[in-house]
């Protein structure tokens, strides 16, 4: 059998790189697609995998991943979506164009990249998609309209993509993790305080965690593992879902 490729966008840091991390573990031949050029390269030095740098906000970029990772790696087994950042405010005062580029990178992009991809996928007969969602994918937070819009927004493609992708082979399912121990969530300590009128050392436990029934943020090798099991053969039955891994926020 010849080895598997998995594509995984925003793979230059974070769960990306995690996911990446695991299934080049998993003895996947693995491309990571980010736009940040100098984190691609060194991860994917790290890895021992390939690398494209794309803008996945546009369909160039998004097309580009796809046509550099079949050309290179020899075809396409899995797609990890994940790329993605956030951006807090309230609904009257979002910048609109930092609407329009989150929905292109989150909701767009990911479109994109499923039709881009569904040839190849279709080919191998047990092709993978996997939607990185959120938490957010199932409720919602003030201040975040766009990421949750975006998240919401990718559980539908899912269940399209799932339905139609069934008689090829093709599974498609969203993984929702409560917040992940990253570089972009850190990055919202002073913007969740700043929305919520708390003290920077208050945001863990009173935001990341206030929902959670287990108290202890998630890290990405956490998401990762999920990933890693959606992507095997094991996981042949499992589409349409949305896989929570969201220390059971979504229980309450």
């Amino acid at each position: 059998m010849s080895e598997r490729v998995a594509l995984v966008t925003g793979g230059a840091s974070g769960i990306g790189a995690a996911c990446a991390k695991r299934l080049v573990a998993d003895g996947l031949k693995v491309v990571i697609a980010d736009k940040n050029e100098a984190a691609a390269v060194e991860v994917a030095a790290e890895l021992g995998c390939g690398h494209v740098i794309a803008d996945l906000a546009t369909r160039a970029g998004c097309a580009a991943a796809v046509s550099a990772t079949v050309e290179s790696a020899g075809g396409l087994d899995v797609l990890v979506v994940n790329a993605g950042y956030q951006h807090l405010d309230a609904l009257v005062d979002f910048p609109e164009e930092r609407w329009d580029d989150m929905l292109a990178l989150m909701l767009t992009g990911p479109f994109l990249l499923t039709k881009y991809a569904w040839e190849a996928l279709k080919r191998t007969g047990s092709g993978r998609i996997i939607y990185m969602g959120s938490a957010h994918s199932l409720t919602a937070s003030p201040f975040k309209g766009a990421y949750v819009a975006a998240k919401h927004g990718v559980v539908g493609l899912a269940r399209v993509a799932a339905l139609e992708g069934g008689k090829d082979g093709i599974t498609a399912n969203v993984v929702a993790p409560a917040y992940v121990r990253t570089p972009l969530v850190e990055a919202q300590v002073l913007d969740q305080a700043r929305t919520r009128n708390l003290a920077p050392a208050e945001v863990e436990s009173k935001v990341f965690l206030e929902h959670a029934a287990i108290k202890r943020m998630l890290e990405p090798a956490d998401v990762a593992g999920l990933v890693s099991y959606l992507a095997s053969a094991a996981a042949w039955g499992v589409t349409g879902s949305v896989q929570s891994i969201d220390l059971g926020w979504s229980a309450g």
